[in-house]
């Protein structure tokens, strides 16, 4: 069992930045992918940007060159660098990750969501 704690959100002004992370924990932890979504009021969840174990990223066109996604070196921590952030950003942004762990290999988890706003 992974659980997964996102946080860093708040809110800000149109132009500015924030740094979410996502923290995992659990009993002999392997994590393989992990991703951020988003989900705007009204709007249905949408993909943000993947990062692999080994590190191969890949984003939404609509954060490309704003968003950076990365892991710190045990890979049981993501972070997501959030610059240039517009009113369009404002949404929940969830965590979510692929175990590989012996006991839940394939399992997929999701957090339970950081709110961003972005004010004009």
């Amino acid at each position: 069992q992974v659980q997964l704690v996102e946080s860093g959100g708040g809110s800000v002004q149109a132009g500015g930045s924030l740094r979410l992370s996502c923290a995992a924990s659990g009993l002999r932890l392997r994590i393989n992918n992990m991703r951020w979504y988003r989900q705007a009021p009204g709007k249905q969840r949408e993909f943000v940007a993947t990062i692999t174990s080994g590190g191969s990223t890949n984003y939404a066109d609509s954060v490309k060159g704003r968003f950076t996604i990365s892991r710190d070196n045990a890979g049981n921590t993501m972070f997501l660098q959030m610059n240039k952030l517009k009113p369009e950003d404002t949404a929940v942004y969830y965590c979510n990750a692929d175990s590989r762990g012996p006991s839940d290999y394939g399992m997929n988890y999701w957090g339970k969501g950081t709110l961003v706003t972005v004010s004009s």
